[in-house]
């Protein structure tokens, strides 16, 4: 997470393991979304066009890092960026890692993956319960390099924000492992931000067992004004 002049940045990157230099990948992303933000002068006034953008510029070096591989080979990573500022976030994402919005010990809103899982599950195919299990959890539609076509990005308008809430951002090797619940229930418990982080990615972790993946969290916290 980065913080300048009361905005803060933040990020979760997973390079694709099944890909040729995938933590390259997300080495790339992240420098790139953190020097962006860093260089600009804050408040943002354009945040949505900033996050197009620098997603953008992110996905064309990663394209270039992998330009002598074939296709197949490309490293790819997918990526999770929450935009906060004056009160309110700004959210984007890419394939399958994922942004909260938790508020009184409850998902008041997160993004939906770019899986085939995802459709299935927004379409009434399978249940909550099934989606974890799916033999096709970890198949996703877009991501960050491979195709040098811009892949599809979601960006959210404006959320506005309440003292007490907390916008998170985390791999699938994270949220996986948890249930919503688990998620909103664990952040939002009396303490320290950063502990409840490190109990939720253990709990993750060891629910995954021999099979765990990436876990990677970062979280703010919004006190108000």
């Amino acid at each position: 997470m980065l913080v300048v002049d009361h905005a803060a940045l933040v990020i979760a990157v997973d390079g694709m393991g099944g890909h040729a230099h995938g933590a390259r990948a997300a080495e790339i992303t992240l420098q790139v979304l953190s020097e962006a933000f860093l260089a600009a002068q804050h408040p943002l006034f354009d945040p949505l066009g900033f996050l197009h953008l620098t997603l953008g510029r992110a996905h064309d070096q990663v394209v270039q890092l992998g330009a002598s591989f074939p296709i197949e080979q490309r490293p790819r990573a997918t990526c999770a960026v929450c935009l906060v500022q004056q009160g309110s976030a700004w959210f984007a994402h890419i394939g399958d890692s994922r942004i909260y919005l938790l508020r009184r010990a409850a998902v008041a809103a997160r993004t939906r993956d770019h899986s085939h899982v995802e459709f299935l599950l927004r379409e009434g195919m399978i249940t909550a319960e099934q989606a974890q299990g799916h033999p096709m959890r970890n198949f996703v539609e877009c991501c960050v390099g491979g195709d040098p076509v811009l892949p599809e990005m979601s960006i959210g308008a404006r959320r506005a924000l309440e003292p007490n809430d907390v916008v998170l951002c985390c791999t699938d090797g994270f949220w996986s492992g948890l249930s919503d619940a688990d998620i909103a229930r664990g952040v939002l418990a009396p303490g320290a931000l950063r502990d409840a982080l490190r109990k939720l990615a253990d709990k993750s972790v060891a629910a995954h067992g021999a099979g765990s993946d990436n876990t990677t969290v970062s979280a703010v916290r919004w006190l108000g004004t």
